[in-house]
Order: C-alpha cells, then sequence, then structure tokens
C-alpha cells in the first residue's frame, strides 16, 4: 500500500477520527441524537461551516504546517493563519506578535537573549517570559519549532516552564516540534489542502508606525500576499478585531472587504451585554450602514438561558436583523466541559453539565441562531454534524 505523506497535497478524503461518535454517545437521548448517530459511517464532506481555529490546536502545535494540514484532513473548508510581523516587517501565522515564548522554543535557543523579557522564574511571584516575533527577523524566526501553546507559571527552570501542556490536550504530536510558517506560505500551503482562507490581522504589541511600517501597510501587506498568489477575493475572509482594519479594506480593497470580518470583543468595554443590544457601540445596524458584512463575537455572546433551556441571545437576534452574517468561536477551545465550559460557555453555564451537550449547543448555534460558520480546535467535530445536516 502506498502512503500518503501527512501534509501531502489535497485531501480529498475527510477524516473525522471517533471523537464525533464519542460526544454522540454522550448525548441524553433525543431527536438529535438519533440524526447524528444515523449519520455514523457516511462520508463526510468538507464543508465551509468548519473552520480550522488556528489549524487543529487540540492536539496539534498551532499555526504549523502539521496543525494546518491536519484541520484540512477533519473537513475543515477555512482554515486560520493569525498573521503578524518579524523585525523586518516580514508577516508571519503566529496568535500574538508576543507569544513565542508558550507556542516555540525560542526560550530554549540562542534566541532567547533576544526576547523583550527573558525567562524569570517563580518566586514570589508567578514564572515569567515575553518574546516577540518583533524581536527577531524571519530568518531566524523559520529556526524555531512549534510546540502547544502552555506555560507552567510556578516553574523555577526554562525546561519546566515550556513543559505546560493542559492535560486534557497532548504533546503527542509535537514532540519533533511543528513547523512554523510565514503567512505566504500558509497560503500555498493551504491552498493545495483544497481549504479556503481567514487569516486575522493581530493586534501589534510594538507601536505603530514601526520603523515607517504604519497600520495601514499592515493591513495592505496582508492583503497584497493573497493578491500575489493569485488568490480570488471570494476565497477569503479577512480578520481583525480593530474595526478599523476591516473599515479599511471596506474602503481600500473592496473585493477583499465584502467578506472581511469584524471579531467583536467589545465584552471588554464597560456596559457591554449581549442581553441589551441597544447599547452596543456601534450598534448592528450602523455596522452594517459601515459595510460590515460580517462579525464574529465569541460563543456565549449568541446563547442565553430562557426556561432552562439555551436560545438564541438577543445579540445574535440584532445581528440577524441587521443582515450581518455571524461566524462563531471557537468550538472546543474550553476543554471539558463537566465544570460548565468556561469562559466560552460562561452566559449558559447553569445548564451545561458535560460535554455531551457539545453538539446541542453546536445545533441551537447552528439552527437557532443561524450561524454560517464555526471555529474549531478539533475540526473534525463541527465537520461530521455541518455534514450530517447539509450544511455548506
Amino acid at each position: 500500500m502506498c502512503a500518503v505523506p501527512f501534509g501531502a497535497a489535497l485531501a480529498r478524503d475527510v477524516e473525522v477520527g471517533p471523537r464525533p461518535a464519542f460526544l454522540i454517545e454522550k448525548m441524553a437521548d433525543g431527536a438529535l441524537k438519533d440524526t447524528l448517530m444515523a449519520c455514523s459511517g457516511k462520508p463526510v464532506e468538507r464543508t465551509l461551516f468548519s473552520i480550522g481555529h488556528r489549524g487543529a490546536p487540540l492536539q496539534f502545535p498551532e499555526h504549523t504546517r502539521e496543525s494546518y494540514s491536519a484541520a484540512a484532513r477533519m473537513g475543515a473548508g477555512i482554515i486560520e493563519c493569525d498573521v503578524t510581523f518579524t523585525s523586518d516587517k516580514q508577516l508571519v501565522c503566529r496568535h500574538a506578535q508576543n507569544d513565542l515564548h508558550t507556542t516555540t522554543n525560542i526560550l530554549g535557543t540562542e534566541l532567547a537573549a533576544k526576547c523583550t523579557q527573558g525567562f524569570t522564574p517563580a518566586g514570589g511571584d508567578k514564572a515569567s517570559a515575553e518574546c516577540r516575533t518583533s524581536d527577531i527577523t524571519l530568518a531566524e524566526f523559520r529556526t524555531l519549532k512549534g510546540k502547544m501553546d502552555a506555560a507552567d507559571a510556578s516553574a523555577e527552570t526554562v525546561g519546566d516552564y515550556m513543559n505546560g501542556t493542559a492535560p486534557w490536550r497532548t504533546d503527542l504530536y509535537a514532540t519533533a516540534g511543528g513547523t512554523v510558517m510565514t503567512h505566504a506560505e500558509s497560503i500555498a500551503l493551504i491552498g493545495s489542502l483544497g481549504a479556503k482562507f481567514t487569516p486575522e490581522l493581530k493586534a501589534p504589541s510594538v507601536e505603530m508606525p514601526y520603523d515607517g511600517f504604519t497600520q495601514a501597510d499592515y493591513a495592505q501587506k496582508m492583503i497584497d500576499e493573497y493578491k500575489a498568489a493569485g488568490i480570488p477575493a471570494s476565497d477569503v475572509w479577512a480578520q481583525s478585531f480593530n474595526l478599523d482594519d476591516v473599515l479599511y479594506w471596506i474602503e481600500n480593497e473592496p473585493d477583499f472587504g465584502r467578506q472581511a470580518v469584524y471579531l467583536d470583543g467589545r465584552d471588554s468595554e464597560d456596559g457591554f451585554d449581549p442581553l441589551k443590544p441597544d447599547t452596543l457601540k456601534p450598534s448592528m445596524q450602523e455596522l452594517a450602514d459601515l459595510g460590515v458584512n460580517y462579525i464574529a463575537p465569541p460563543i456565549w455572546m449568541l446563547l442565553t438561558v430562557s426556561d432552562g433551556k439555551i436560545v438564541a441571545s438577543p445579540y445574535a437576534v440584532a445581528a440577524k436583523e441587521a443582515g450581518l452574517r455571524i461566524i462563531a468561536w471557537s468550538f472546543e477551545r474550553s476543554g471539558p466541559l463537566n465544570s460548565g465550559g468556561g469562559w466560552y460557555y460562561q452566559s449558559v453555564s447553569d445548564v451545561i453539565s458535560g460535554d455531551g451537550q457539545m453538539y446541542e449547543v453546536l445545533d441551537v448555534l447552528a439552527e437557532e441562531v443561524g450561524i454560517n460558520g464555526m471555529f474549531s480546535d478539533w475540526p473534525a467535530t463541527v465537520s461530521y454534524y455541518a455534514s450530517c445536516m447539509g450544511l455548506k
């Protein structure tokens, strides 16, 4: 039998593994469980509804070739590269400009000497470090290896600090280190895997302009790399938490701006309440009037509890009434749900008691809220549901 290389080109056959069945078995009896069980054994189709959040970081080092390849094999129709830049202003895939100390092996290399803050062991305070992509050049970045995003704040040594993976994740696929990628390399890989693109322009940790590199330059450079690769704008959902970035694309790159995604992080603002959408500034309708077509909040903003049941929140209703398309984040980011689901499920934690409710939550988001896509740390779970339900 001829073996297929792990990172090989187009993965036509979707592989979801045992996890969907594991979650379905834990569901309460009912129509949804019966429907999902009836799809067992049927081919799973790739769907744009299933979005690889940083690839497949539940088990693979995020934003690495291996993580992106795994997401594609699990049926993710869209895969995310979070975009930031190096000291020589080259775009690379990292969740934050200042996360190299938790997502790569930099502290175990000579490049640790270039970090904004080197390793400080635990003592009276927690252990800490801060290493930025802007601390190093692209050539230096390429020498790093991706690891599971984690750090042990109680560590007294660099080795222990780097070895902090949560017990519900795994280092099984990180033993050799993940292959870090430039943004341009991610475009080539994701395209070869048959998926589409959702790059997120990350907020810089350095003051802008950076050596003459303005925020507008940064936003434009990200789009330019898709144009240089010949990727049609219809295959790209550019994202940012910074509304000004989204508005820049709408005005200056209208083909890409039509699918630009406003990531909603307004929960950090005083007075924010998803149960009172009239308190949101700008309002959903004002966003639509500005030309925004997509909004992407965390799962909890879209849900609330009524009469003991999980239902769409007023936030979700207002977004739909304004004609906004909704993408939610992030499925399976919280880990096991037996303690209420943590931050991502905070609005419905009173009725969350175990992993068997994951598909119940996803079903409310898909059917009642009407989301257009779901970011997931393990895309196979969402791909199974989407294919079973005929979502595109």
